[in-house]
């Protein structure tokens, strides 16, 4: 499949709202591995936010949208309380948020894109590593994320019990 990655722009804000609600709708059907819920995340301010910031990426087939990341330098709280592998301020460390790919795109590539492109990206930017968190229950992404090289770390309270979410996996992979 080809698949091209790109900054996300203004333009791309709409699209990426209405990909945001079909993948909640589509695990609000069956299994919410993430445990996202429609008009809580992800939602537009994030896609506005990430396009304003510069740091989203989209992921294209025949011109639509069928991926997108997020990647900053700007870890959750709870980040601090891990042990990671080493000491960092971040600025030599993104952070990858908002890491989703469309339903009808799922087990064909376009998660490993991203995860490839992610790393690629931080490598031309003299990252140290990548970290990322993902829900204890969402089995899919920890598989891929180990596939990519990425190394479990520690497990953490991000604050999200409310939604059922209470332990997130920390995955760092050193570059």
């Amino acid at each position: 499949m080809d698949i091209i990655i790109e900054l996300g722009k203004v333009n791309d804000i709409d699209e990426l709202e209405q990909f945001y609600n079909d993948l909640n709708d589509h695990l609000a059907k069956g299994v919410n591995y993430p445990g996202w819920l429609k008009d809580i995340y992800p939602v537009r301010q994030n896609a506005i936010d990430g396009v304003k910031r510069g740091n989203l990426y989209v992921s294209k087939h025949n011109g639509k949208i069928i991926g997108s990341v997020i990647l900053n330098h700007e870890p959750e709280p709870a980040y601090y309380n891990a042990t990671w592998k080493f000491e960092s301020d971040y600025s030599d460390v993104f952070v990858v948020h908002t890491f989703v790919v469309h339903p009808k795109f799922l087990k064909c590539g376009v998660g490993k894109a991203l995860i490839d492109f992610s790393t690629e990206h931080s490598i031309k930017l003299q990252a140290k590593s990548i970290r990322l968190d993902v829900y204890e229950g969402n089995i899919p992404a920890i598989k891929l994320y180990e596939r990519c090289g990425f190394k479990y770390t520690d497990i953490v309270d991000l604050g999200l019990g409310s939604y059922g979410l209470n332990w997130f996996r920390l995955y760092e992979k050193l570059l």
